[in-house]
């Protein structure tokens, strides 16, 4: 048990699912694992850990934004042993190649700041996903026959950002999408020894105004449950 995660030990798989929506975690536990069990919902942040074809899965919310992140990565990870972490969560599309129902799996990741940035001092750390995840989750999108996109993404702190200066700069530099975790996520399994991978399905495209319809967005979001699943195991 931590300050954030009232988990027992034992009960937090090596593998875990991080939805930034602690409801979407429940849906995707009941939806995909055997026998899920609640583990967590201190501060209703729910967590759930179960089976999927007899390998043990925790999927955990992770709330919004990088220091939410941080919280929840650096206990999984440090308190209970978490060694495999896959963000699946919604982003912005940057490129007009990239529409709106896409996956985008983040290679690498940039952003302005993030809880970790202080460590580095004037270091730019660049943050990057474990390659045999990125391997097996772009394999298991392209058996499934969903346009998928792999590269550069932006994680930003900033829901409501007015800096369209940043945008073009972003685009301009081919910048595939935006979200708000994946940075953090990525620069604390480089400095814990742990795996990490973000699948990230377009819910909206900052360039056109399109959205993803609501009545989509659960399939899609099963989509990222079922490529995350199988890219875990198909490198462990």
């Amino acid at each position: 048990m931590t300050v954030h995660i009232g988990a027992k030990p034992g009960d937090i798989a090596e593998t875990v699912l991080l939805p930034g929506d602690p409801y979407r975690a429940r849906w995707a536990a009941q939806t995909f694992l055997e026998n899920p069990v609640l583990v967590n919902e201190v501060r209703g942040m729910l967590g759930y850990t179960g089976t999927w074809k007899g390998q043990r899965v925790t999927i955990h919310g992770t709330g919004m934004g990088m220091p939410s992140m941080s919280i929840y990565a650096n206990e999984l990870i440090r308190d209970f042993g978490a060694k495999t972490l896959i963000r699946i969560g919604s982003a912005g599309a940057l490129q007009h190649r990239v529409k709106v129902r896409d996956i985008v799996l983040a290679q690498a990741t940039t952003t302005l700041g993030s809880p970790s940035r202080s460590i580095f001092k004037e270091l730019n750390f660049a943050p990057v996903a474990d390659f045999g995840l990125l391997a097996a989750a772009h394999a298991a999108a392209t058996a499934r026959a969903i346009p998928t996109h792999v590269g550069g993404i932006y994680s930003s702190d900033t829901f409501y950002d007015e800096r369209q200066d940043l945008s073009d700069q972003l685009q301009r530099h081919n910048c595939l999408c935006v979200e708000m975790e994946a940075a953090e996520l990525y620069t604390l399994a480089a400095r814990h020894g742990a795996r990490a991978l973000a699948i990230l399905t377009i819910s909206d495209h900052i360039l056109t105004q399109e959205a993803l319809p609501a009545a989509d967005r659960e399939r899609s979001f099963g989509d990222m449950v079922q490529i995350a699943l199988e890219a875990a195991f198909t490198t462990a």
